[in-house]
């Protein structure tokens, strides 16, 4: 394909949600033509779905949900709602409120899936709602004692707040103390490495929102007023909608669409230079494979890459020594996943939702045990029946381990590592092990960024990156934020609708996922 001269250039780093949304937006400018590098083999960063043997695994478990407009309608004009029944709905007689004219994912595989969202919490080696629920089974599971000491807790909570300088105390304020003991404190430290005390409350603001004991209890009264699912929080809703083949499909075919217009798409390129000339990027340069390094002229630069990447990156000016101190010791926690393909579960569906062979419903479970390492359980059938190869006869499970690069569990050798995991199900009475048929792991790097050490200085690079005037951060990693997919596809769409303004005040990217009217109003 010929450069077209006349268009304005904008490289962006990453193919992720934030990178591929700008890419598209920027397509439908008509005046910018984007140019995306990739670094890894995979489209859709950690929304990727990674594929082993015909099954399908969801790195991390992806919710299609958001309070925006903007990104819903985004997600369904690429991807329109299903029509009709897919395979689970079809065995189980599951009715829905199917799209009039949607397709039917037993014929296409273009099609978003409407899904319910189940997931509980495996404490005491029982289950409890996620969030917790204010329902007899709850208490019975707590027993007598734990139940009273949390009522109290709570009620203590309400009359003593504490300050919120930590993600403990914030936690706290909602739950009481004993809850958050109970339900927060170890899944909270497996995820992160580090004891709640020590991680920073707003951590808590962007991810949990709104969630408290009094959100469930306004939720439960809400079902039944009949308020809109898109009036309660995002920890509390009920349903969302799914790509058939997970959501890497989304993102490969967003992908796809983007080359199909013109746009283009370099896979195995790390941006290793971030030339600035007078405030401005005004070339980056791509390594390829142990290639000769490549200059890219650019008249943007969209970047989704970590900032401790993007600032090691930077060249052309001098960069202050307390933004490089700065953003070379900004904390990650990394990501490895276990796949295991098993005949059978060994616990059955007690809920009330139908399912297929009385299957377990759940899409995620968080495991509060303190004697596994695990952290979360995710169950692919659940997700989509089309995510598993054989969905009848076998069931595609994703077991979730928090680490960093380097440590004892990132090392571990691949054969150790899957033979643990498999070990700790049994452990804690889910499989078998004579029920596994097959099992595969899947490593992520800087999967999630951490909200301690210099975290709380992330002001001062903010402040270094805003001087550049045509670089946009964009995305979870290239702003140092936990963000939900949403979120990550808003930076993006902040930073185009700037370019196309003219405008190089990138107030509006940075308050993605910060404001409290976000959380608790559609947009």
């Amino acid at each position: 394909m010929k450069e077209n001269t006349e268009k304005k250039i904008a490289a962006i780093a990453g193919a992720g949600p934030a990178g591929l949304t700008a890419a598209f937006e920027l397509m439908g400018s008509g005046t910018v033509h984007p140019k995306v590098f990739e670094g890894s083999n995979a489209i859709g960063g950690i929304s990727q779905t990674v594929c082993y043997k015909g099954n399908r695994m969801d790195i991390g478990g992806h919710r299609f949900f958001s309070k925006s407009k903007r990104v819903t309608d985004w997600w369904n004009q690429v991807m329109p709602l299903q029509g009709a029944p897919s395979l689970d709905d079809a065995l189980i007689g599951r009715k829905k409120e199917f799209a009039p004219t949607g397709p039917n994912p037993e014929q296409t595989d273009r099609v978003m899936l409407i899904r319910e969202r189940v997931s509980r919490i495996f404490y005491l080696r029982k289950f409890f709602d996620y969030p917790i629920s204010l329902k007899w089974k709850t208490f019975a599971n707590m027993g007598l004692l734990r139940t009273i000491k949390a009522g109290l807790g709570y009620l203590s909570s309400t009359a003593i707040k504490k300050k919120e300088d930590s993600l403990e105390n914030f936690y706290i304020n909602r739950f009481g103390k004993p809850l958050y003991k109970m339900f927060f404190e170890d899944y909270t430290e497996k995820v992160w490495g580090i004891h709640p005390s020590k991680l920073g409350a707003d951590w808590g603001s962007q991810r949990v929102k709104g969630l408290s004991f009094f959100a469930i209890l306004k939720d439960m009264i809400s079902k039944r007023i009949g308020v809109k699912q898109k009036e309660v929080e995002t920890s509390l809703i009920e349903s969302f909608i799914y790509p058939k083949l997970g959501p890497g499909q989304l993102w490969e075919t967003v992908a796809k669409d983007i080359t199909e217009m013109g746009g283009e798409i370099a896979m195995n390129s790390v941006v290793s230079k971030v030339h600035i000339q007078g405030n401005r990027v005004d070339y980056i340069e791509i390594e390829h494979e142990g290639c000769v390094p490549k200059r890219v002229d650019c008249d943007y630069f969209l970047s989704s890459m970590p900032i401790k990447d993007l600032i090691a990156a930077i060249d052309g000016i001098e960069v202050p020594k307390d933004v490089s101190r700065v953003a070379s010791q900004l904390p990650y926690r990394d990501f490895i996943t276990v796949g295991l393909l098993v005949k059978k579960l060994k616990m059955e569906n007690e809920t009330s939702i139908k399912t297929y062979k009385n299957r377990i419903p759940d899409t995620w479970i968080y495991i509060q045990e303190r004697d596994v390492k695990i952290g979360r359980l995710q169950i692919f059938n659940n997700w989509s029946p089309y995510l598993v190869n054989n969905y009848k006869d076998t069931i595609w499970i994703g077991m979730e381990y928090f680490c960093t690069e380097g440590d004892e569990m990132w090392n571990m050798d691949k054969d150790k590592f899957i033979k643990m995991a498999i070990e700790e199900l049994v452990h804690i009475d889910f499989i078998e092990a004579e029920d596994v048929i097959d099992s595969t792991q899947v490593k992520i790097k800087k999967a999630y960024p951490s909200y301690f050490g210099t975290y709380y200085e992330l002001d001062t690079v903010k402040e270094f990156l805003n001087k550049i005037t045509n670089l946009y951060c964009i995305g979870r990693n290239g702003q140092h934020r936990y963000n939900n997919m949403d979120h990550s596809m808003l930076t993006a769409m902040e930073a185009v609708d700037l370019i196309k303004a003219g405008s190089t005040d990138k107030t509006a990217i940075w308050a993605v996922n910060t404001e409290e009217e976000y959380h608790e109003t559609k947009s």
